[in-house]
């Protein structure tokens, strides 16, 4: 789990396609004295695991599924990435809770200047955008972003110069691709408001979506 808050960009050493999956190697600016093998890191937005640990960065294996969901599959030696260490219980939440799991590839559509920041334009396959409210969360290449505003296949964020100077952000270009992770808790509600309602627990008491019953019966409602 992280917070959408980057810690450092790092830049691709090399990509090595094994088959389906592949190999990532990375030279990070990140202090990695805390990290071992097996520890999760986020690059631009998809969670990795570490394999390897070297003085100048790490290597991670990149599945077939992440490859698929993901902008890594162009990724090519040089190129920078997002960096940010998995959250330790304790830590503050500066951003909001990002798993790392891709949604889908995005592409930036339109970028404008405004007074000291720069206003990004996204485009999104048409079946996310249910889950993009204005004001609510999002992650684009790992990082935690606020929604301006949105319509059926776009949103709009403002990148303030901080974000711009220590992401990725700061150096795309319009028609570049970026990875997009949805608000986990938008998912969580539409599965319960969509559940059976003539569902039951193993002790035969309803289980099924939230309804206005539902709501009624555990006093939500008057």
């Amino acid at each position: 789990m992280f917070t959408g808050i980057v810690a450092a960009m790092g830049s691709v050493r090399r990509l090595s396609l094994r088959g389906e999956d592949a190999l990532l190697e990375v030279d990070a600016s990140l202090e990695l004295g805390d990290v071992r093998i097996g520890d999760s890191i986020s690059v631009s937005g998809a969670c990795l695991t570490v394999t390897a640990l070297k003085d100048t960065g790490f290597t991670a294996d990149v599945s077939a599924e992440t490859l698929s969901r993901t902008t890594l599959k162009t990724i090519k030696a040089g190129d920078p990435v997002n960096l940010e260490k998995a959250l330790r219980v304790g830590d503050r939440l500066g951003g909001h809770i990002v798993l790392g799991h891709v949604d889908g590839v995005g592409r930036i559509l339109e970028k404008s200047v405004l007074s000291q920041s720069v206003i990004f334009c996204f485009g999104i396959d048409p079946g996310l955008t249910r889950y993009v409210v204005a004001k609510g969360s999002i992650a684009v290449d790992g990082i935690s972003l606020t929604v301006n505003r949105c319509e059926k296949d776009r949103f709009y964020v403002n990148i303030i110069p901080h974000t711009a100077a220590g992401t990725t952000l700061g150096v795309k270009k319009t028609s570049e691709s970026v990875n997009i992770e949805t608000d986990i808790l938008a998912r969580y509600l539409e599965k319960l408001i969509k559940a059976d309602p003539a569902g039951v627990d193993e002790k035969g008491n309803p289980a099924g979506g939230v309804d206005m019953a539902l709501l009624a019966r555990h006093g939500f409602l008057k």
